[in-house]
């Protein structure tokens, strides 16, 4: 994990993604450690995350660690990014997307 991305868990989600969402957006990369594609996204996680450090929040969960917060979100599939904005989900991303793609969904956003 970069620098500027942070772990999460069921149990502290609401207070660093949902309760964090209300100042500032957060994108939650949901992954785990056997998938693929998942690794493949985290370097551009990473690089997103650098590049809009005091923008934008971002985090990871992994799912076969936490149960509870991937179900509530219906992530089906990983790797999903949520972007988080109020305490609830904005947007959501599905799949190991091109940097570009994921850079056109935060800057509607983001502005």
């Amino acid at each position: 994990m970069g620098q500027n991305v942070a772990a999460v868990s069921d149990a502290n989600f609401q207070a660093e993604v949902l309760d964090a969402s209300k100042t500032q957006p957060v994108m939650v990369d949901f992954w785990a450690e056997w998938c693929g594609p998942c690794r493949a996204l985290s370097p551009t996680v990473d690089e997103i995350a650098a590049e809009r450090a005091g923008k934008l929040k971002v985090v990871k969960m992994n799912v076969d660690e936490n149960m509870n917060t991937p179900g509530k979100y219906n992530v089906r599939g990983i790797p999903t990014l949520l972007l988080f904005k109020g305490g609830e989900v904005a947007e959501q991303i599905v799949g190991a997307m091109p940097k570009a793609n994921i850079e056109k969904v935060l800057e509607k956003h983001l502005g």
